[in-house]
């Protein structure tokens, strides 16, 4: 079995990985690559692979950097399967037709005000593309051994982090490899915790958070004191927040406050139809969450829906103290730049971040202190004052992930870290090797090794 490694090498974005076996190509994830321009620009280039010669795609879960490039293979010719479990399935529902309306309705916008470089602008790919992607989607149970390809089985196991993620456990060839995808907290205030697969060979194991570790603080407190302290004010909160996992978080601790009075009763407006979507599947999948049937009418009813263009631009007149959460939760893309136009420039309000921002994204530069970020061609001034939520995340963090793969049955002959900046794989890598004594590497991108019954062996670099 050869493994290459196509995204997520020496950053926290683009998830993917192709499996060979003497039989079978199939890819683990298939995820957008987000950041900084030298990242966003492998989503254009073509793949250093024929899309048409791939069996299946197997997805950890709907992530956008893990499911988002699914429309564009299917565009290149990918007509395979698509295996994933029945809560990535209904998120992808909601994810990719949306993720497909934004790249659509920012190349009209950027035809319309003329601040693309390129004539016309395009989208990455189109409704209609992923509207065919989603008719190749196969729904599988978790722990439930599952033939994919000719000479390929997997079995997925919940990994917290999101409704439906997942551990992929691969075997082919008489080797076992196991991708941990997004590992979620065993503590997340939403999400079970992760389950512990049977003994692997090989593990791939993600690395957002392997250089630190989350504060104790409650999260739900930590938003009771930004939101205290800007509504206070008079300030309007605007949240760029992740539409699916945080926005729900978000949206029950706003409720709990609201009830226990902790915070003044202001508007609330969730301005994300796909975060609103997301929202009503937690009802559909209680097995997967700690929520019971009041928090989840809670969640649902914490703010009101905004649903049309109108309804979004005429929150920007608002003059009082009002929580907007809207999608994208880095300030990429979407409805929320609008807000940020409208909010940054005011001393009384608040941008508050909920979770990771990848450098080279406007999330990263506001969190990091930019006095101007650029959005529609615009230098926006901020005078706005910006947080970030240190207790919100639903990635395990270092000694979390740690604790995990100590639980496993036994070490795997070697473990690769991936899915997180440098410095993070790095110091994940480093505590694997010293405190556990296993074999790890950390792969560079397109790097690509060969496994064998005997061990494994890295192959020459492909590009």
């Amino acid at each position: 079995m050869k493994l290459q490694f196509l995204g997520a090498a020496g950053t926290v974005t683009g998830s993917r990985y192709l499996l060979q076996s003497h039989r079978s190509r199939v890819l683990v994830d298939c995820g957008l690559f987000q950041g900084c321009k030298q990242l966003r620009l492998r989503n254009w280039a073509a793949p250093p692979f024929d899309p048409g010669s791939i069996d299946a795609v197997v997805l950890t879960h709907a992530h956008i950097d893990h499911s988002g490039y699914l429309p564009a293979l299917v565009q290149r010719g990918f007509r395979g399967p698509i295996y994933c479990s029945a809560g990535t399935h209904a998120l992808c529902k909601v994810l990719l037709p949306d993720s497909a309306h934004l790249q659509e309705e920012e190349a009209r916008f950027a035809n319309r005000h003329g601040f693309s470089k390129h004539r016309p602008a395009l989208p990455l790919y189109s409704a209609a593309d992923a509207e065919l992607c989603l008719t190749l989607f196969r729904e599988i149970q978790f722990e439930h051994s599952t033939s994919v390809a000719k000479s390929l089985r997997i079995e997925l196991f919940p990994a917290g982090h999101l409704l439906g993620a997942s551990l992929v456990r691969v075997e082919a060839d008489g080797i076992s490899l196991t991708f941990t995808g997004d590992l979620g907290r065993p503590n997340d205030p939403l999400m079970m915790p992760p389950a512990v697969p049977p003994p692997t060979d090989y593990l791939v194991i993600e690395s957002t958070y392997g250089d630190r570790t989350h504060p104790a603080a409650d999260a739900q407190a930590e938003l009771a004191g930004w939101l205290a302290k800007a509504l206070s004010r008079g300030g309007t909160v605007v949240v760029p927040a992740f539409s699916v996992g945080r926005t729900q978080a978000l949206l029950l601790y706003i409720a709990r406050l609201k009830q226990k009075q902790a915070i003044a009763d202001v508007p609330v407006f969730m301005d994300s139809p796909m975060a609103i979507d997301a929202t009503s599947l937690y009802a559909q999948f209680r097995s997967e969450h700690r929520l019971d049937e009041q928090d989840c009418r809670r969640m649902c009813q914490a703010a009101q829906l905004v649903t049309t263009r109108q309804g979004s631009k005429a929150l920007d007149r608002l003059a009082g103290p009002a929580i907007i959460l809207s999608a994208s939760g880095m300030a990429t893309g979407g409805r929320v730049l609008h807000h940020l136009k409208a909010f940054a420039g005011d001393a009384r309000n608040l941008i508050l971040f909920s979770g990771y921002q990848t450098p080279g994204t406007r999330g990263w530069s506001l969190v990091h202190g930019a006095e101007f970020v650029r959005i529609h061609g615009e230098e926006v001034p901020v005078r706005a004052e910006v947080a970030q939520l240190e207790a919100s995340s639903a990635h395990s963090d270092a000694g979390e992930l740690l604790a995990w793969m100590t639980r496993l049955a036994k070490a795997p002959q070697h473990t690769f870290v991936t899915h997180g900046e440098p410095s993070a794989s790095e110091a994940l890598r480093y505590r694997i090797a010293h405190e556990l004594g296993w074999p790890v590497t950390v792969p560079e991108h397109c790097d690509a090794f060969e496994f064998t019954p005997m061990g494994f062996s890295a192959c020459a670099q492909e590009h």
